[in-house]
């Protein structure tokens, strides 16, 4: 079948493009397909292409996606351009879909069993509490059990060596190292593996078993990759082991929209692509179908500002729309009655986006109170165990209750009582003897320095108040008056949890008050049923990633925020701080390139590298598109002239008995032209 009769058969319409993208079959291949390309539609059209045109066998081609959704979305998406019953003949598969099947031969080859694969969740939970609580000798939060198996995945996904693991203690919240170095020990001893294990012994196993390697390689000739830009150091590895050969390797992917740095994501794989495969071709899809042409352009404007990536451009298809919306507001909280007031209104599809979960709960709260309809994607618990937040919790019920010997023991060194350990284990034991509160047993038989017993009794004063107090004044309290602030500065954890503490407790009575209504948003997002229908969504921006919505709200877009660091000398980044923050703009881009029709971005009243930037280009681009031929302009040099000719990038203007070529750029930034 020829490409036109296969285009006619099937009625598949593309862009010159597309086109060559989905006819390119031989060699390795690096297709960089921007936000709003027809990404899913060249990939699926590309494998009809290969079996239909190329004569190649559904079963030699391998399709690896990011997720396991992923792949039944595409394979139902195959399916419906070209038939279930070829459908059924295709092989769609994770990274970890098609280890498994390598761990699986390898074991009947050799006549092993291979590890068992661990798919509960609390199994490996109550494994990593076992050894943190033997690393760290405290017991982990889930929040704290969160992070460890984020940075597991990490260090699986990376292959650093022992020293850059070693190294990821001073970051951590704890001895990862440590933690890791047991929990794989646990595992093997147990005989088990978990999924990031899985793909460190395909690759384990490919890499020293020829026979393996060679059925592999044979079955699947031709192999395809989404998402590319999350895949991970290990899975690039494992991909280049199967596509060795041949190479007939095609990738498709966007270096800007690499956001999941956070899950070992490699975009650096698709940077190198041409130099890891000789021979490589890489083709661009830079044509933009979702967004209105002022979206787009200010999108292309904001990417550029990274180094680490390929030159490329997007462009819009769609014409002009609504402009790009700044919304002024005096303070962070302000966003939240604003957007309840559009959630109220609110007709149709519209998105609010955030960096983290925990933006979303003041608006979530207040959405709740009023019963505003709402659907929310991707929420976890981890805020509400998170050790700033049960540190507040545990502050509060030992005021309520300052017989309580053993939360005093959690909080005693976290408030400005400068007593030491040794204190205040006798100090609970005199509180326990004399049935009596420990600030009375403190104070009476603590036997404490001068200076301490002062410290001590200006925070039981607090403490006697803190149930008297409204919710927000008591949190005040907590944080500036009894030092819980100062710890957090020493212990170099970032406060942030406090604020959307306070924005929660502005609407309650009282500290008990707040601790209820926690308990009550907690229950509310774990039993929420998710209203497909409803028209006003909140979501993280990682969650929405690949999703497109009419309008779009970016939430507490400032710096210490969303960017959450801004490097204080932006020419001289070191290698790991500037990868970071390309990241951060990345994320940004992601989510202005969610925008179909409208974005709008609040100005919370304090510094924003990124929102200046986004509303720069606009106004340049309005400078822009005011410049036509005949205008009559003055110029603060030069004096007053007349367009000539009007370019891209360049003006010709007659100033008396002379032209000038001027740069557009130069006379926008440097303030030197009135229209």
């Amino acid at each position: 079948m020829t490409y036109e009769e296969f285009c006619q058969k099937f009625h598949i319409h593309l862009t010159s493009q597309q086109t060559e993208a989905v006819r390119s079959i031989e060699g390795p291949i690096l297709l960089l397909a921007v936000p709003g390309s027809g990404k899913t539609t060249v990939l699926v059209t590309r494998l009809g292409y290969l079996v239909h045109c190329a004569g190649i066998a559904p079963e030699n081609i391998l399709t690896l996606t990011y997720t396991v959704a992923a792949t039944h979305d595409m394979a139902a998406r195959f399916a419906s351009y070209f038939g279930k019953e070829l459908g059924c003949r295709m092989e769609f598969r994770t990274i970890n879909g098609i280890c498994a099947k390598i761990i699986d031969y390898y074991s009947q080859l050799i006549g092993k069993k291979s590890f068992d694969l661990v798919t509960e969740d609390k199994l490996i939970a109550g494994l990593l509490s076992a050894i943190y609580l033997r690393v760290e000798g405290s017991y982990a939060t889930e929040g704290d059990l969160k992070g460890i198996r984020t940075l597991i995945t990490y260090i699986k996904n990376r292959m650093p060596g022992s020293s850059e693991i070693n190294e990821l203690d001073k970051e951590a919240d704890c001895r990862i190292s440590e933690i890791y170095r047991i929990y794989r020990e646990e595992l093997r001893g147990r005989g088990l593996m978990d999924y990031d294990d899985q793909m460190l012994y395909a690759h384990n196993i490919l890499s020293k078993s020829p026979e393996t390697l060679g059925y592999f390689r044979r079955r699947y000739p031709y192999i395809c990759v989404d998402e590319a830009q999350d895949t991970s150091k290990i899975q690039h590895a494992i991909i280049r082991l199967l596509a060795g050969g041949r190479q007939n390797l095609f990738m498709v992917g966007d270096e800007d929209q690499s956001i999941y740095g956070f899950r070992a994501a490699y975009p650096q794989a698709l940077l190198s692509f041409e130099q890891n495969h000789p021979g490589a071709t890489v083709l661009l899809m830079e044509e933009n179908f979702r967004s209105n042409a002022l979206i787009v352009e200010a999108a292309d404007y904001f990417i550029q500002k990274n180094t680490l990536r390929h030159e490329k451009h997007m462009r819009a298809a769609r014409e002009a729309g609504a402009d790009i919306r700044e919304i002024p507001l005096t303070s962070r909280g302000a966003q939240y009655a604003y957007l309840a007031k559009v959630a109220e209104e609110c007709r149709i599809q519209t998105a609010v986006l955030y960096r983290d979960n925990e933006s979303a709960l003041p608006l979530l709260d207040l959405l709740e109170r009023r019963e505003i309809p709402y659907r929310i994607r991707n929420t976890d618990m981890v805020f509400f165990t998170h050790r700033v937040v049960q540190d507040i919790q545990n502050i509060i019920l030992f005021a309520l209750n300052p017989k309580d010997t053993e939360r005093f023991l959690q909080i005693y060194y976290k408030l400005s009582t400068y007593i030491n350990k040794q204190a205040a284990l006798r100090i609970c034991e005199i509180s326990a003897e004399k049935d009596m509160a420990v600030p009375e047993a403190a104070v009476r038989f603590g036997h404490l320095e001068e200076k301490t017993e002062y410290s001590c009794r200006a925070v039981w004063l607090h403490l006697r108040r803190l149930p008297l107090d409204q919710a927000e004044q008591g949190l005040d309290r907590i944080a500036q008056d009894m030092g819980y602030r100062d710890y957090l500065k020493r212990a170099g954890i970032s406060d942030s949890k406090l604020f959307i503490l306070k924005a929660i407790a502005r609407h309650e009575d009282s500290l008990q008050g707040l601790l209820e209504r926690l308990a009550v948003l907690r229950r509310t997002i774990e039993e929420k049923k998710y209203d497909a229908q409803c028209s006003f969504i909140l979501s993280t921006i990682h969650a929405s990633k690949g999703l497109e919505y009419d309008r779009v709200y970016l939430m507490d877009v400032a710096d210490g925020i969303f960017p959450e660091t801004v490097p204080e000398r932006m020419e001289n980044m070191e290698e790991k701080e500037r990868q970071n923050y390309e990241e951060e703009r990345r994320l940004f881009y992601v989510a202005i390139t969610r925008a179909k029709d409208m974005l709008s971005v609040f100005h919370l009243n304090r510094k924003s590298v990124f929102r200046t930037e986004l509303f720069s280009q606009m106004k340049y681009m309005k400078f822009c598109d005011a410049i036509g031929e005949g205008l009559i302009v003055r110029h603060k040099k030069f004096g007053e002239g007349v367009i000539v000719e009007a370019g891209q990038t360049q003006v010709l203007i007659q100033f008396g008995n002379r032209q000038r070529r001027l740069d557009l750029k130069t006379l926008y930034e440097n303030d030197l032209l009135v229209l």
